[in-house]
């Protein structure tokens, strides 16, 4: 749940923050008051993409913040793969954009990126936004919303494409015509040949490295090496010789005084400590050498290696791994009948495996696009509209459909009126219709995914998302604009739900209504944000009503509206 949003210095807001509750949050103002650019803000907590040109005018940057109550395993999963420690019971995110295009993001007050922002959205809060053509996305789109209300499990196809499109790959690579085969048969001998001839070794390169500093430097390691030691062990007043001369007066002491028995076993071993590493030292000194001429041929060995990285790496692994790949390769170009024949027994089963799986998942949607249109069609009825909704499911099994996500292609069909025609929504809806169908459409989802949540009994998760609507109510009023209410504040006894409106009908049925103002203060245009009480709840649905001018007659409507839907 939203808690909290902060918003300095974004578009026409100077300084704004507003503190949300649960259930229906209704956020209503004149028009450019600033309404939209509230849920804006809100958008970029979710990752959407930033622009200098959002900054207010005469400042270096905006800033944007929230607080959500957020409880939930899938956010902790998300943090703890990013390396950012959850707070206890909130989670806290923060973004700037400077005047200049630059910004920074923090999640609880720590270092992140957009990508982070991204990835914690989906458990937060989904944004449907004015006029938002879900309905006419290209079709792998439309079939994500069917694939999300029925839960389908896609890991599967995507893994046993990639398994099937990999073995067909290879069998084109082996088919190459004759040109192209010898081609690159010689370009892979010589790759081949150039890194199997330098004879590299996982590592080789960091292990070179590191004895060539020693040999680059090995007079002052010498002298290092050798000054420790007779610190430590060989000099008259060695840190030995010292313990040994403090260990005999503790000693001395320790015959009058039991206490100093612990002291005296401690000098006594940290002597033998200090002598084990000065001899060490001496030790690792002995075997120093000044050698110019293995320096060289480590500089002349480390350059095979980086001019091998550079143009098979970029690490030694990735050259080691090349090398390999193409000692398969080759093996595969000079035993290639015999490599094809197996490669097309896999290729079968590869396909047989994709076909078992796309197919049931085929199933699942069909089934599911059956209690979506029905559902649909309910909730699309319920928000005074008489029409008739279908979700058409299509796609052949043939290879040339294939798929990572199946073969299955989905279209939402409309007759808003009885007795026409079915069509696509995007084409036969009008912007009042359209809205209805987007708010049924997208509160059936989530209705699914939460209830999924639930039977998994997980913590938290997808289904307490925030649900944040953007003006759904466009091109409706009237009778529809009661509905559309209504069914808002059906989703709000669940969930949190903020909403910007123009339509009074909507706005009384809040449970908490803001007041978006602009105003003019010392030449510049500020907007603020203030939670209504009862009688300015009546005067703001006066004002929706009936304009600048209050009449009684509005006012009494107002109250009217207010004690019908409260």
């Amino acid at each position: 749940m939203l808690l909290e949003l902060r918003v300095e210095n974004y578009a026409v807001i100077d300084n704004v923050a507003v503190e949300f509750a649960p259930g229906l949050n209704l956020l209503t103002g004149e028009t450019g008051a600033g309404k939209s650019i509230l849920i804006d803000a809100l958008a970029l907590l979710l990752g959407d993409k930033a622009s200098a040109e959002a900054v207010r005018h005469g400042t270096e940057k905006a800033i944007v913040s929230a607080v959500f109550e957020a409880e939930s395993k899938a956010l902790d999963e998300v943090l703890e793969a990013n390396g950012i420690d959850s707070g206890e019971a909130q989670l806290i995110l923060r973004r700037e954009i400077s005047a200049s295009g630059k910004g920074r993001v923090f999640v609880n007050n720590q270092p992140a990126t957009v990508t982070v922002l991204r990835q914690l959205a989906p458990h937060l809060a989904v944004i449907h936004a004015q006029n938002e053509a879900v309905l006419a996305f290209d079709a792998a789109s439309r079939l994500a919303l069917l694939d999300s209300f029925a839960g389908s499990e896609l890991a599967p196809i995507s893994e046993a494409f990639a398994a099937w499109n990999g073995v067909r790959d290879r069998i084109a690579e082996l088919e190459r015509d004759e040109q192209d085969r010898l081609r690159l048969l010689d370009l892979w001998s010589f790759q081949r040949k150039e890194i199997a001839g330098a004879n590299l070794h996982p590592e080789e390169d960091t292990k070179l490295e590191a004895e060539k500093r020693v040999l680059a430097n090995s007079e002052r390691i010498l002298t290092s090496a050798m000054g420790a030691y007779d610190a430590l062990y060989e000099g008259n007043v060695s840190a030995s010789a010292l313990i040994r001369s403090a260990a005999k007066q503790v000693e001395e002491l320790s015959r009058f005084d039991e206490k100093f028995r612990e002291p005296l076993a401690q000098l006594d071993s940290a002597r033998i400590t200090v002598e084990d590493i000065g001899q060490s030292l001496r030790d690792y000194a002995e075997d120093v050498e000044a050698s110019p001429e293995r320096l060289a041929e480590l500089e002349d060995r480390l350059a095979a290696i980086d001019r091998l990285k550079r143009k098979y790496g970029p690490a030694l692994e990735d050259v080691i791994a090349l090398g390999e790949e193409l000692e398969r390769k080759l093996d595969e170009m000079e035993n290639k009948d015999e490599v094809l024949r197996k490669l097309r027994v896999e290729l079968a089963t590869a396909a047989e495996r994709y076909l078992e799986v796309a197919r049931g998942v085929s199933r699942h949607r069909y089934d599911a696009a059956r209690k979506l249109e029905k559902q649909v069609e309910s909730e699309v009825n319920e928000l005074a509209m008489k029409a008739r909704f279908r979700v058409e499911v299509s796609g052949a099994d043939e290879e040339g459909n294939w798929t990572s996500i199946g073969f299955d292609a989905v279209q939402y069909l409309i007759s808003a009126n009885p007795g026409e025609p079915l069509g696509p929504v995007e084409e036969i809806a009008s912007g009042g219709e359209l809205s209805r169908v987007m708010l049924a459409l997208k509160t059936t989802i989530d209705a699914a995914v939460s209830k999924r949540v639930r039977q998994s009994g997980a913590k938290g998760g997808a289904g307490q998302r925030t649900l944040v609507f953007d003006e759904i109510d466009s091109g409706i009023g009237g009778r529809a604009a009661e509905a559309v209410g209504k069914k808002l504040k059906q989703l709000a006894a669940t969930k949190q739900v903020l909403c910007v409106t123009h339509l009074p009908q909507i706005a009384s049925f809040a449970d908490q209504h803001y007041l978006i103002e602009k105003k003019e203060t010392s030449g510049r245009t500020k907007t603020s944000v203030r939670l209504l009480d009862t009688a300015d709840r009546t005067r703001e649905l006066a004002r929706m009503i009936s304009g600048a001018k209050l009449t009684d007659t509005s006012l009494a409507h107002a109250e009217q509206m207010l004690k019908a839907n409260r």
